[in-house]
């Protein structure tokens, strides 16, 4: 059955294009990318709004944060949103589970409509300024060896990014390897003892209810909520939560990534593991800045600076991203070059 979506906006899509466009839409988390609209959600129910794609001026990700908010230290806690600027000056904000799923649909979006802005007014000021300092760092001319590097680099990039699917399922596979092998035995026990004693209460309520007991209704429910508190914290280990599961994971964004490159004209600056767009982009600049004149040594130098990178170390918002990104499939391997070591 097609539930008509709640038109946002001044522009009114016709019924029966409305129900093609939401049927043959990109779903992307709560929210769908479609030919005439997008489709976005509310706090409950996904994708029961549209906005026409000639009503949207700007598509941007929002992020909030812990107290203090970005700091350019350390990482902090947030929740992602998507937020769409209408024609009219409005807004309209979306919020998703998963900061990648935010990343993914502004890409895409990018992808089939590069003419509308996906950043805000004031993201795009300080990207300006900070694309300005950094140009203030580069040397006024390289020599003909670094040229040749960083036209080669540029290649890989243009390579990598061309595929972009690959490298940001290695980097989403290193975040999650990361994240679950550095969740404390502490929070698996706390979440296995709320487990055990919701199970217990639902028992415990089941049996009451034959037992004609009070509040037995209300033991059940309490329960089933703290069992689900303990699954939302998503600290238990399961069939996919777990290190093994997540280090299979990151061997098959590896081994897509070593099967891409080995389609590449000529060798390839990185190895399978590291192979990402912001990894070139780091040794680009490198080289630009003098630090190295060819490629071994610009990734050398590139381990060198993100080693040294740790939560007493401030950066700008943009490199925080960069690092984030890329960080984590360093820190698995080792810095190794050989994935056989990670």
């Amino acid at each position: 059955m097609f539930f008509t979506p709640k038109q946002l906006g001044n522009i009114k899509l016709p019924d029966d294009i409305l129900k093609d466009d939401k049927k043959t839409c990109i779903k992307i988390g709560p929210c769908g990318i479609g030919k005439k609209a997008i489709y976005l959600n509310t706090f409950f129910l996904d994708r029961v709004c549209y906005v026409s794609n000639g009503d949207i001026r700007r598509i941007y990700k929002r992020i909030a944060m812990t107290k203090n908010g970005f700091s350019g230290k350390g990482a902090f806690g947030s929740m992602p949103y998507l937020v769409v600027l209408l024609s009219d000056g409005s807004e309209k904000q979306c919020n998703f589970k998963y900061e990648h799923e935010v990343d993914n649909f502004i890409n895409k979006f990018h992808e089939l409509y590069p003419e509308i802005p996906t950043h805000s007014e004031a993201a795009e000021k300080r990207l300006a300024e900070e694309r300005a300092r950094e140009e203030k760092r580069y040397l006024k001319q390289l020599t003909p060896e670094a040229e040749e590097a960083v036209a080669a680099l540029r290649n890989a990039k243009a390579f990598l990014s061309s595929n972009q699917a690959v490298p940001y399922e290695l980097s989403r596979t290193a975040k999650q390897k990361r994240v679950i092998d550095n969740i404390k035995p502490a929070y698996k026990y706390f979440a296995a003892v709320i487990v055990v004693f919701s199970i217990v209460a639902c028992v415990y309520g089941v049996y009451s209810v034959f037992q004609g007991k009070g509040m037995a209704v209300y033991i059940i429910l309490f329960g089933f909520a703290f069992m689900f508190y303990a699954m939302s914290m998503q600290v238990l280990p399961t069939a996919r939560n777990n290190s093994r599961a997540a280090g299979r994971e990151f061997k098959k964004a590896v081994d897509a990534s070593s099967e891409l490159i080995s389609h590449y004209d000529g060798d390839f600056p990185l190895p399978a593991q590291y192979a990402h767009p912001e990894t070139i982009s780091r040794m680009i600049r490198i080289i630009r800045e003098g630090r190295a004149a060819d490629i071994p040594t610009a990734y050398t130098v590139m381990k060198y600076d993100l080693k040294a990178i740790n939560n007493t170390v401030t950066v700008s918002q943009t490199e925080y991203d960069e690092i984030t990104a890329i960080k984590p499939m360093f820190l698995i391997c080792g810095y190794k070059d050989e994935f056989a070591d990670c």
